[in-house]
C-alpha cells in the first residue's frame, strides 16, 4: 500500500506514464524507435543463401558464406547482401510486437496470472484447442489483457 501512495503523490506525469496501455503510449521515444525500426525493416534486403538458385537441394534460408573465393563473402555488388550487425533493430524495442506490447506465450488460463496487462499481450499457443482457447480469451478480457490471436469467433 505504501508504494501505491507514493506513486499517487509523485505527481501527474509519472502516474500517466505508469497507467499507459503500452510502451508506445508511455514514452514518445519508444514511438520514434518503432518508426525507426519500421523504416529499417523496409530497407532490409532479403538474405538468401549463396547459390541457392543453382541447386535444387539448397534452401533459400540464410547460411553464412565461408569460402575463401566467395564473392558474396567478399562483398561484391550484385552477389547478395550479407547479414550484418547494421541491419538490426534498436535495442530498446527489439523483440516487441508492432502494437508495442511484449508477447507472452500462454498454454492455459493459469498462465494469465503472471501477465502485466499494461506492457504485455498474450499469444495463445498453437496446440490449444477451441474450448480452452475460449476460456483463455474470456479470462483475458476479464483481466483486461490484449490477445494477439483471439480467433475468428472471438473478435
Amino acid at each position: 500500500m505504501a508504494k501505491e501512495n507514493n506513486v499517487e503523490n509523485a505527481g501527474d506525469a509519472p502516474v500517466d506514464a505508469l497507467c499507459a496501455t503500452n510502451l508506445l503510449d508511455a514514452d514518445p521515444e519508444f514511438r520514434r524507435l518503432f518508426n525507426v525500426r519500421k523504416v529499417q525493416k523496409a530497407r532490409k534486403p532479403g538474405f538468401s543463401r549463396q547459390c541457392y538458385h543453382k541447386f535444387k537441394r539448397l534452401d533459400t534460408r540464410w547460411r553464412r558464406p565461408r569460402g575463401v573465393q566467395s564473392k558474396q563473402r567478399a562483398g561484391i555488388y550484385g552477389k547478395g547482401a550479407m547479414a550484418t550487425v547494421g541491419y538490426g533493430s534498436p535495442v530498446l524495442i527489439k523483440g516487441l510486437h508492432p502494437s508495442g506490447f511484449d508477447e507472452v506465450l500462454v498454454n492455459n488460463a493459469d498462465d494469465l496470472v503472471m501477465v502485466d496487462p499494461e506492457f504485455e499481450a498474450i499469444r495463445i499457443a498453437a496446440g490449444v484447442g477451441g474450448k480452452k482457447k475460449a476460456v483463455i480469451v474470456a479470462k483475458a478480457a476479464e483481466f483486461g489483457i490484449k490477445v494477439l490471436n483471439p480467433g475468428k469467433g472471438e473478435n
